[in-house]
């Protein structure tokens, strides 16, 4: 089977742990260990990951370098992209031993009129406190959103329209190899009336960039891995309890927390919707018994999707 999965924050950092790279790597040894090497041993894999922490701290970083303009979100996004797919391998080599790997850089396609670039709801970024937050917002002009106890930075999240290195990625995995690709979403672009490209300021949902890749690669399933072992029908889990399997109308009768869950449902709901294939939210640790179809949320595969 051909599987995109798509890793969760959770699968490189843990909330309140430090935007360090020994701690990244640490993580990403165990959840490869436990989660997709298996997997890559037994199916055709490609994997996708988040970047909102990664990817706001190197904003951070630009910004306080004063001498110079800080480097746009589509650079800053490409940085993550290399980085943080560097260290996938890395992780990965130790479990496929002799199996090829690739991270590629991938431009997604967004439409400059996409109603997101007036209502910014991603966050990236570290949390901060309250008087943090307001005093960044009022130095940089960022704007900000609640996250949990603590506030992040909050850029557009246009949807993505096309992968352009799409072709690329096909002749990798039919050559065999593990491809780590549309990192963070993917580096944001968009097409002039002359077929150049330019970068766009905003970071687009990498669960979004999965079911599209998903799609378009033809997968048999796609796995959005997160920290939760399925999605709730109410938040915080003391209020709700996890939804198996069930229909994409019955998934989209629930409201979800935007930026959080609602992505990761609303993507799952396309791809099922319109492959009629797998599409599972769950656990890390849970891959394989979500590809089985006996743990996280499942929709289509038979699950009546």
């Amino acid at each position: 089977m051909l599987v995109v999965v798509a890793l969760g924050g959770n699968a490189l950092l843990r909330r309140g742990e430090p935007l360090e790279a020994a701690v990244q790597r640490r993580n990403l040894l165990a959840a490869v260990a436990r989660s997709i090497g298996p997997l890559a041993r037994t199916h055709e894999v490609v994997i996708t990951h988040g970047n909102g922490p990664q990817i706001g701290l190197l904003a951070l970083q630009a910004a306080s370098y004063r001498p110079l303009r800080p480097d746009p979100l589509d650079v800053l996004g490409a940085e993550s992209e290399g980085m943080i797919g560097y260290l996938i391998e890395q992780a990965l080599a130790g479990e496929l031993p002799g199996h090829e790997l690739a991270t590629l850089l991938t431009q997604v396609e967004v439409d400059p009129a996409d109603p997101a670039f007036a209502a910014p709801t991603k966050p990236i970024g570290p949390t901060y406190g309250a008087a943090e937050a307001e005093r960044l917002a009022r130095e940089t002009g960022w704007r900000f959103l609640q996250d949990g106890a603590g506030w992040r930075r909050a850029v557009p999240s246009p949807m993505p329209q096309r992968i352009r290195e799409i072709n690329a990625i096909r002749l990798l995995v039919r050559g065999g190899a593990t491809v780590i690709c549309a990192g963070g979403g993917g580096i944001p672009v968009a097409v002039g009336a002359d077929g150049s490209l330019s970068g766009v300021e905003a970071v687009i949902d990498k669960d979004h960039s999965a079911a599209l890749l998903a799609e378009e690669l033809g997968a048999d399933a796609l796995l959005l891995l997160t920290d939760v072992p399925a999605v709730w029908t109410r938040w915080p889990m003391s209020e709700g309890v996890p939804i198996g399997h069930i229909s994409v109308a019955a998934l989209r009768r629930f409201t979800f927390a935007p930026g959080s869950m609602a992505p990761k449902v609303a993507a799952a709901c396309r791809f099922a919707e319109r492959t009629g294939r797998l599409a599972a939210i769950g656990a890390l640790d849970d891959a394989e018994a979500m590809l089985a179809g006996t743990a996280g949320t499942i929709l289509g595969g038979g699950a009546g999707g």
